[in-house]
């Protein structure tokens, strides 16, 4: 089983990995690094997560960084302590995949850089380093956590990479410094690896021994499908694969081992840094998705920008991911809106054309304006509902529209942000 987000990122997805969790062996994460933040409420205790899955939090699972993802070892151990410290033991129930690649100082240094350069053309990123370390990846330069290790010839390269780093931060990007120096750097890695060392394995192996013995495996996204390097509103999108295919190539499982995905969508639509957003609200019912909603970034602080829901965004999405399953998220933020939108189609305004699907040029997704329906909203509170038959009859009528318009069932609706205040409406197992 695959929970993905099918939107910008932040639609909930901690939440139903929480929930869900209860009933797998292993959760795994596949992409992305700490630029992610799923956030989780249970029991008056709020954790808010940037590597390590949110199934860690049921005392039974096991969890795994996959080989897709890129990972600052010392952002890990933080997390880790968090963790400890919160009375949630990892060990023996943490595990990190010996093919993952590290984020390493300067990939962080090159980031800033790269965004205090590029000015009001900024992409937005975390600053965490997560596209250099992924460009190093590709490029075949990349540290993966197998060949960390005490050696001449592990030195030599950590050597050369800050090196060249270095050179790239002052003749390129035009950095001032303070420069780093790659005995540090080396240093600094040792120390880290000597706790994480025993958290490193072949996952892939592990995941497959899982499969096989016919328990439950489920596999967490970050971000969300239009942040995919691929499929996602390019430039504006993160550096790896964020749709239910980054799965497979993320945790080195075979695409006919997936039974299940969930796409997990908010029930307005919001979005986090630069980039289109058609349905975006600059008024007051924007005002309030963010007031009510609290939408701000849980990695980055950032207010979230605010908008009614998109069917067209979605329908691409359903397609991408082959989603079987929606869950909704955040539906009583609507509580108090006498009027809902959803936007059915665009128009082109350059050329008058309709269309129903979200386009992959980015001077039309920039012009088009978004075709709405209107809904009449509930205006009663639908906040911790537990049972369909006792919410709100527009809010039904409001939840059901958007499964007709996407052609997916709506199998489970999130009526608040505790682990508790949801409404299944199937078995997933």
């Amino acid at each position: 089983m695959i929970v993905i987000g099918s939107q910008w990122g932040d639609e909930g997805k901690g939440k139903l990995v929480d929930l869900l969790a209860e009933h797998v062996s292993l959760v795994v994460r596949f992409q992305g690094g700490n630029n992610a933040g799923h956030t989780v409420m249970f029991d008056d205790k709020t954790f808010v997560l940037h590597l390590i899955p949110s199934g860690i939090l049921q005392p039974k699972v096991r969890c795994v960084l996959g080989n897709g993802m890129v990972i600052n070892p010392q952002a890990l151990l933080e997390e880790v302590d968090q963790l400890l410290e919160l009375g949630v033991d990892v060990r023996g129930r943490l595990f990190v995949s010996d093919l993952a690649n590290v984020i390493l100082p300067f990939h962080m240094l090159i980031d800033k850089a790269r965004e205090t350069r590029a000015g009001k053309n900024k992409i937005g990123t975390t600053a965490r380093g997560i596209g250099p370390a992924y460009e190093d990846k590709a490029s075949r330069e990349g540290i993966r956590f197998v060949e960390i290790e005490d050696t001449p010839r592990f030195r030599e390269k950590i050597d050369r990479l800050v090196n060249d780093k270095n050179k790239y931060l002052e003749h390129v990007l035009g950095s001032q410094g303070p420069f780093l120096e790659a005995g540090q750097v080396f240093d600094d890695l040792m120390v880290h690896m000597q706790r994480i060392q025993p958290f490193v394995c072949d996952t892939a192996r592990m995941i497959d021994q899982e499969i096989t013995s016919n328990n439950h495996v489920l596999f967490e996204g970050a971000q969300g499908t239009f942040l995919d390097i691929d499929h996602g509103t390019h430039p504006f999108v993160t550096s790896s694969n964020t749709t239910a295919g980054g799965a497979c190539t993320g945790s080195g499982v075979a695409p006919n081992k997936i039974d299940q995905v969930i796409g997990v969508v908010k029930a307005y639509t919001t979005r986090v840094g630069s980039g289109p957003f058609p349905t975006e609200l600059d008024d007051k019912d924007g005002e309030y998705l963010s007031s009510v909603g609290h939408e701000f970034g849980a990695t980055t602080g950032r207010a979230r920008r605010c908008g009614w829901f998109d069917a067209c965004l979605l329908k691409e999405s359903v397609r991408v991911n082959g989603i079987t399953d929606l869950g909704l998220t955040k539906l009583d933020v609507l509580d108090g809106l006498k009027t809902l939108k959803i936007c059915t189609h665009y128009l082109d305004p350059a050329t008058n054309e309709k269309l129903d699907y979200f386009p992959h040029r980015l001077s039309i997704q920039e012009r088009m304006v978004p075709v709405y329906e209107e809904l009449e909203g509930w205006m009663s509170p639908t906040v911790g509902v537990t049972e369909y038959d006792k919410l709100p009859k527009l809010a039904v009528a409001y939840i059901e529209r958007i499964a007709e318009l996407l052609g997916v069932e709506m199998s489970l609706v999130s009526t608040g942000p505790k682990r508790e205040e949801t409404i299944l409406l199937k078995s997933f197992f």
